[in-house]
């Protein structure tokens, strides 16, 4: 029927997926995004970086009241935390946040059709909803099923005391001991949250350190921060079962006694989600559950395209936009562009870790030759007056061209500083480009500067 065609199918309404059927719209295409929940904004919305950033505001504030009014000479007394309003704020920012969505949905005549989509063709999206199938067609379609919580198959969740991260953000109490398995980003932001508000939190991860992956001496620092704030991170650890006794659970751990909890959060990554589509029946290669796709995120099969963390990398929100812009202006017969080493990523604990390109550990990997900057926090007048010295901001630069190649920051407001390193990074700019750009006194981003002098052995305030 004509009211099912349309010049472009979005499959998934996350990130990158609402993306770019706004951007598709924008370019005139008549578009409509296939969304199985019961409100647009996939993970990162609904369950995932939205909520645990709004918990992470709420227990750190909550912290500062505890732990560092006095300093600035406030007097007040001891603060209690009502947990069912700290949800309840969660919940309402992210209902405004998926609302958006769907008010940017309708202002750009976007249909969104809701149900679970499938392939059934190359250019078929077959939608199972509330009202039986309906059948999709479109020239293009984009696939955007994002990722889902990897599940271990000797720790499987029970949805009540072993759980995922979205089970994490909906707690109705605060645990006595919050075991964590996975010292990664997830596993430290939510431990984060539990531990400010008075939970035992024990990290258990596999690797020799916590946030592998992640420049070496900036997580040293903030493994000894994380420590001093009460968490017990115990790495090169090996989790093999748990075993449920009422509200408690005892997590086996190899060469040591069991650990008794009373909730247990299983945070060792996120897997694509790309099974029961209908992809691999369509002809789209698959590699281990992630799609495989071209430089213009082609999927070799007519014409669809796939997006991020359907196609693996970092599963990121920002990154999975960017393609969704780009294989929009792909499939519209234009250009489209991702710089894959000015993408920023972040940690919201507190304090805050940002990076965008190289660790040292891969410039030395690579064999690049290069010059270290680095400028403490505790040098920092704002930082100073804020009372959050702790950290430090590290620059990487070519020892040749002075061309950037990485920086990375553990510090107050860590999220924000990055976006002048993307910048610089998508600019290809020099170290000396940011020490030579006049930043404001008394700031935080001074700090990006000094470490930027500091490469070239120029820094002022150390």
């Amino acid at each position: 029927m004509a009211e099912d065609t349309f010049d472009l199918i979005v499959l998934g309404g996350g990130p990158g997926g609402y993306v770019a059927a706004i951007r598709a719209a924008q370019l005139g295409l008549k578009t409509a995004c296939v969304e199985k929940e019961g409100a647009l904004g996939g993970t990162c919305v609904r369950v995932g970086c939205i909520p645990s950033k709004a918990l992470l505001d709420s227990t750190e504030l909550f912290d500062q009241i505890r732990h560092k009014t006095e300093l600035h000479g406030i007097t007040v007394g001891a603060p209690e935390m009502d947990v069912a309003r700290m949800h309840a704020r969660k919940d309402a920012v992210v209902k405004s946040n998926t609302d958006g969505v769907a008010f940017l949905f309708k202002k750009n005549k976007i249909e969104w059709v809701r149900g679970f989509g499938r392939l059934a063709s190359p250019e078929t999206v077959e939608v199972q909803g509330e009202g039986g199938t309906r059948t999709l067609r479109a020239k293009n379609i984009i696939l955007a099923s994002g990722s889902v919580p990897v599940e271990l198959p000797f720790l499987k969740f029970d949805g009540e005391r072993i759980i995922d991260s979205t089970g994490a953000l909906t707690l109705p109490e605060v645990p006595k001991h919050l075991v964590v398995v996975g010292g990664g980003v997830i596993g430290m932001e939510l431990g984060s949250v539990w531990l400010r508000l008075g939970a035992k939190v024990t990290v258990l991860e596999m690797a020799p350190t916590i946030l592998p992956g992640m420049d070496a001496e900036i997580v040293r620092q903030a493994d000894r921060v994380f420590r001093k704030q009460g968490f017990e991170v115990r790495t090169g650890t090996r989790v093999t079962g748990a075993e449920r006794r009422g509200d408690k659970v005892f997590v086996s751990v190899e060469g040591q006694e069991p650990i008794e909890a009373d909730y247990v959060l299983v945070a060792v990554g996120r897997r694509a989600y790309t099974e029961g589509m209908g992809y691999e029946e369509a002809g789209i290669r698959l590699n281990r559950g992630v799609i495989q796709v071209d430089e213009h995120y082609h999927t070799g099969v007519g014409g669809i395209y796939a997006i991020g963390d359907a196609i693996g990398g970092r599963m990121l929100a920002h990154k999975a936009e960017e393609e969704g812009v780009a294989a929009v202006e792909f499939a519209a017969g234009n250009h489209g562009h991702v710089n894959y080493d000015a993408v920023a990523n972040v940690v919201y604990t507190w304090p805050e870790i940002a990076s965008v390109g190289m660790t040292e550990e891969e410039a030395k990997a690579a064999g690049a030759e290069y010059r270290v900057g680095k400028f403490p926090f505790q040098a920092n007048g704002r930082a100073r007056a804020m009372a959050e010295t702790d950290g430090m901001v590290k620059i990487l630069a070519d020892a040749k061209t002075d061309r950037m190649i990485g920086l990375h920051i553990l510090g107050p407001r860590a999220s924000d500083l990055i976006a002048e390193a993307a910048l610089a990074m998508e600019f290809q700019a020099s170290a000396t480009d940011i020490a030579m750009s006049v930043h404001a006194h008394p700031t935080l981003p001074e700090a990006v500067k000094e470490a930027a002098l500091a490469a070239g052995g120029r820094a002022i305030h150390i």
